[in-house]
């Protein structure tokens, strides 16, 4: 089955908005994760 132009076109924004949210998410998380260990590592008595 053959789409549209117009949904190809739909479906291609849908996956590059999905793509980008990942992406964000990923950073965010990656982020996050850098500054509670690095105020762990700051805390540790030596």
């Amino acid at each position: 089955m053959l789409e549209s132009p117009e949904a190809a076109r739909a479906r291609r924004g849908r996956n590059i908005a999905l793509a980008l949210g990942l992406g964000l998410f990923v950073v965010l998380v990656f982020v996050v994760t850098l500054v509670r260990l690095g105020a762990n590592v700051a805390a540790r008595p030596f």
